[in-house]
């Protein structure tokens, strides 16, 4: 099931506008950390590799001819060149890949995606710590799942703390849902920022002009984990049909979000820093096939563009509000201070510096 309908809203000239004409973070937190997406699996080939900026670092992503994804920093340890632009042959994409190694495009040095220097073409004495097998590039923690490329970031290099949940109807092999439908929005403001809409049940109706505000039927948070559910009421043709939203969140970045009622729709709506007050969001909708295929007009696509719609209307008031640390909250506002909480425990004290 490769993506298909893929669009992206991105309207990056306007975010750069907003995100830059300050002096002052809106939102004084620190980068939160945890697995977050960076790509989906079909967007690197056997063989390719990719310049990516995520977590305020310049990275490089690539897949070895074993077809395993792997991402270390963009920087070569011999002398600073960029992994992730190629020359020559190369020039216009990355660097290329040999075997299980990526090669540096300024000398031809070879590193793993657990960044060991494995090759120097032209030495013939090996610097000691290439010759002790060392560690000289960053490395990640690497998850392909859910048709989706995963990496575990922490700014103090810290192993993961929990795993990204499996879901199966995202699965390739699933032949009950049809191909995902992507879309990526550019967010300019911090992802706590965005998490907090899951318990705000009172936005939807000024915001996205329900009729009604939906009922908070569960909000329970866990260790690493959040799962919420909303009854909505949603006017067709019909007559009022009673749905369901239904939010499983793993850490900050991971989430998926079952829609009922109508259509049914499932969302992985995927959350990742690219700065600590630049989110990238990352949304692929499946619903189940017809007729052994993926649907396509109808319902099921309205449904989309309705949640996409909701989307665009929040980054307005997104790339826009501040962050207030005692909010002045009343009686039908969802449980905020439950979810920052649960929240703050992804995000350290202060910004890491390397």
């Amino acid at each position: 099931m490769n993506p298909v309908d893929v669009k992206h809203n991105l309207k990056i000239e306007e975010f750069r506008m907003i995100a830059t004409d300050r002096h002052s973070p809106r939102v004084p937190l620190a980068m939160p950390f945890g697995w977050f997406q960076v790509l989906y699996s079909s967007e690197l080939a056997i063989g390719e590799a990719k310049p990516i900026t995520y977590f305020d670092r310049d990275l490089v992503i690539f897949r070895t001819e074993s077809g395993v994804a792997k991402v270390i920093d963009a920087y070569c340890a011999h002398m600073g060149a960029h992994l992730g632009y190629g020359i020559r042959e190369h020039a216009g994409s990355a660097a290329a890949v040999e075997g299980e190694n990526i090669v540096c495009p300024f000398h031809g040095w070879q590193f793993n995606g657990e960044g060991q220097c494995k090759h120097i073409p032209y030495a013939k004495n090996l610097p000691p710590r290439v010759a002790r097998g060392e560690k000289v590039i960053r490395s990640y923690e690497v998850r392909e799942i859910n048709q989706c490329i995963l990496v575990w970031y922490h700014p103090d290099d810290i192993a993961p703390t929990y795993e990204p949940p499996i879901v199966p109807e995202a699965a390739l092999e699933n032949d009950e849902w049809g191909e995902i439908k992507s879309f990526t929005w550019e967010i300019g403001t911090h992802m706590q920022e965005i998490g907090e809409n899951a318990v705000d049940a009172a936005h939807f109706h000024y915001v996205h002009g329900t009729n009604d505000i939906p009922d908070v039927q569960k909000q329970e948070f866990g260790e690493f984990t959040r799962h919420g559910l909303l009854k909505t009421r949603n006017e067709t043709p019909r007559g009022v049909i009673e749905g369901f939203i239904e939010n499983f969140s793993t850490g900050p970045g991971l989430s998926v979000i079952k829609f009922s009622g109508i259509c049914d729709t499932i969302l992985l709506a995927n959350l990742t820093p690219v700065h600590s007050e630049h989110a990238r969001a990352m949304y692929a909708f499946m619903q189940k096939k017809v007729d052994g295929k993926t649907v396509s007009g109808g319902i099921g696509d309205a449904i989309i563009a309705n949640i996409c719609s909701q989307m665009e209307e929040d980054i307005i008031i997104w790339n826009r509000k501040i962050y207030y640390e005692r909010p002045l909250l009343c009686d039908g506002d969802g449980p905020f201070a439950k979810f920052r909480k649960w929240y703050g425990q992804f995000i350290p004290p202060s910004p890491a510096q390397d």
